[in-house]
C-alpha cells in the first residue's frame, strides 16, 4: 500500500491524541464516585481503544509507526488532573478535566484534518470519528459538571 505523508501524519497525530485521551481516563477513573460516570469513562476508554488500533493498523500496513503523546504536554496534563483532583475528588472535577481533554482533542484533531489535507479518504473518515467520538463524550460528561 502507497501512503503519502499527509496520510501519515494525519494517523500519527490520531494515534498520539487517542493515547493522550486513554491515559487522562486511566488517571481519573479510580477517583470516581458515580457508577454512572465510571461506566461512561470505561466505555469511552474502549472507543479509543478501537480507534487507536484502527489508526494503527493502517499505519502499520504501510510500515510506519505510531507517535507517542509530547511528553511535555503529556506531563502538563498529570500536574494539572492531580493538582485539581488534590483540591476536590468530586465527580464533577474528574468531569471538568475530561471534557476539558475532549474539546483540545476536537481542537487538535480538526486542526490536523485541515492541515494534512492531502490525507486519504479513510484517514481523514477516522479522524472525523475520532471528534464526533469527543463531542459525545464531553456531550455524556456534562450532565456531571
Amino acid at each position: 500500500m502507497i501512503i503519502n505523508n499527509d496520510t501519515v501524519e494525519l494517523l500519527r497525530e490520531c494515534s498520539a491524541g487517542i493515547k493522550m485521551g486513554i491515559s487522562a481516563i486511566d488517571e481519573v477513573i479510580s477517583k470516581v464516585k458515580s457508577i454512572k460516570l465510571g461506566q461512561i469513562l470505561s466505555d469511552y476508554r474502549t472507543k479509543h481503544e478501537m480507534l487507536g488500533k484502527e489508526a494503527e493498523k493502517i499505519l502499520k500496513n504501510c510500515g510506519e509507526k505510531t507517535k507517542e503523546p509530547n511528553v511535555i504536554a503529556k506531563g502538563m496534563s498529570w500536574m494539572k488532573t492531580n493538582a485539581m483532583l488534590y483540591v476536590s475528588e468530586k465527580d464533577s472535577t474528574v468531569s471538568d478535566l475530561i471534557t476539558d481533554g475532549c474539546n483540545m482533542g476536537v481542537k487538535s484533531v480538526n486542526k490536523y484534518i485541515n492541515k494534512y489535507d492531502s490525507a486519504d479518504e479513510k484517514s481523514k473518515k477516522l479522524a472525523e470519528e475520532i471528534v464526533k467520538m469527543e463531542e459525545e463524550f464531553a456531550d455524556e460528561l456534562s450532565v456531571f459538571l
